[in-house]
């Protein structure tokens, strides 16, 4: 069904398979190529109109004309298209048209045209999407509109190979494969995919839109001596992704018992997630990254691959602790924390452009840094400097003190050796 002619973008992998999941069938099939695509934004999709359409024989006989309906079908159609292959979108996601605003009719389409369906999506969440959309034959623009689609999970798949308890809760239009296995206390939010061989366990909640790759295990007994099988927890937040190998466990009694991950969250392939850790949101865990028990792990911080962090430590928001890291004290926020064991290399200033720091915020964050690591200061009497500095007032800066101030196990501060100093980056 797509046409072979090189397009300027890839085009979706299967659209028939696409199409297939729209509310409506033949003789309304009327998407016959998609010529450009820009996943998640856009795409440019075609239809030969041909005499033989069996609306033609009615509309009108002896002057053909392709409804304006069915032009907005044609739009329809396109945007579904767009739509679905949205990644983390289930198998049994279908959208179907809800409302047409502004829509203007300005050239007859007759048989013998190639029309040309133009997709841009405005807005998109999991319920609904607000798309423009144009026809156009040659230069000439046809049909405009804005259109409404409604986005509607489906129904729940559960490959016949899994092992699903009858009382684990799973939610509308989630995909589970072949031989996983889901325990009877599990809830699995909608929209979400369970791979191959993954095993679910425990009073585990997983939230909606999350991607399980397989052989992850999920909500396990924690790989603690003083856990003696009490009902424990494990709760996982909205639109994490797990890759293969992972491992999260669950609390134990003595650790307050729960174990916390936030919100769109990459934990790559091998990570290790012991009892009682907390996540924030938007953390990245490298491949073969181990956090110990009780870490807690701050907003939008990165643990590089094959990294280690000791039980009980803090990883502060924003931080990046480097490849093959040993970390054991607290990881400041903002900064590069590397080796075995970790010294701080200064402060994360790409890391935090990326994210959108304003330049006033970093230059007070580096200024705050020189007295950290860089004053000759002992620590208590450089954080007095700091809350002693005018000109130190953003919220970052304060975040940071008492960042400080509230660690147990106290902050990596070692700065690194003689022969190493050049790589620190508290560039002015």
């Amino acid at each position: 069904m797509v046409e072979r002619t090189e397009p300027s973008s890839p085009v979706p992998t299967d659209l028939p398979a696409l199409l297939d999941r729209l509310y409506y069938r033949y003789p309304s099939f009327l998407i016959d190529a998609v010529t450009d695509y820009e996943p998640g934004v856009r795409l440019t999709a075609i239809k030969n109109v041909t005499v033989n359409e069996e609306f033609f024989q009615g509309h009108f006989p002896g002057s053909p004309l392709m409804p304006g309906v069915l032009m907005i079908e044609a739009l329809t159609q396109a945007a579904a298209v767009l739509i679905l292959e949205r990644i983390g979108i289930s198998d049994t996601t279908r959208v179907f048209l809800q409302g047409v605003d502004n829509a203007k009719f300005r050239r007859q389409v007759v048989p013998g045209d190639r029309l040309h369906l133009d997709i841009k999506i405005l807005q998109i969440d999991s319920q609904s999407a607000s798309v423009r959309t144009r026809a156009f034959v040659d230069k000439y623009t046809v049909a405009e509109a804005d259109l409404l689609l409604a986005i509607e999970t489906g129904v729940t798949y559960i490959d016949e190979k899994a092992i699903v308890d009858p009382a684990a809760q799973i939610g509308s239009g989630t995909r589970i494969g072949p031989y996983v296995t889901v325990g009877p206390n599990v809830k699995i939010g909608i929209r979400c995919q369970i791979g191959a061989s993954t095993v679910i366990d425990g009073l585990t909640e997983i939230g909606d839109e999350t991607i399980v790759y397989p052989m992850v295990s999920i909500g396990l007994a924690p790989q603690d001596l003083k856990y003696k099988g009490g009902p424990t927890r494990l709760t996982i937040g909205r639109q994490n992704t797990f890759r293969e190998f992972t491992t999260i466990n669950r609390g134990t009694e003595a650790g307050g018992g729960h174990t916390r991950i936030g919100d769109n969250n990459l934990f790559m392939a091998n990570v290790h997630v012991a009892h009682d850790c907390e996540i924030g949101n938007n953390v990245i865990l490298g491949n073969g990254a181990t956090l110990g028990g009780h870490v807690n792990v701050g907003d939008f911080s990165t643990v590089s691959a094959y990294s280690g962090v000791h039980q009980f430590c803090r990883i502060g928001r924003h931080a990046f602790v480097g490849g093959y890291s040993v970390v054991t004290k607290d990881a400041l926020p903002f900064a590069k924390s590397v080796g075995n064991r970790s010294r701080i290399y200064g402060l994360n200033t790409v890391g935090l452009v990326r994210r959108g720091f304003s330049g006033n915020t970093i230059a007070q964050l580096k200024l705050a840094f020189r007295y950290l690591l860089m004053s000759k200061l002992n620590t208590a009497r450089a954080l007095e400097a700091i809350q002693g500095d005018v000109t130190l007032t953003d919220p970052e800066v304060h975040y940071l003190v008492k960042f400080i101030k509230s660690s147990s196990r106290g902050v990596i501060l070692k700065r690194p050796l003689r022969g190493q100093v050049e790589e620190m980056l508290l560039d002015d």
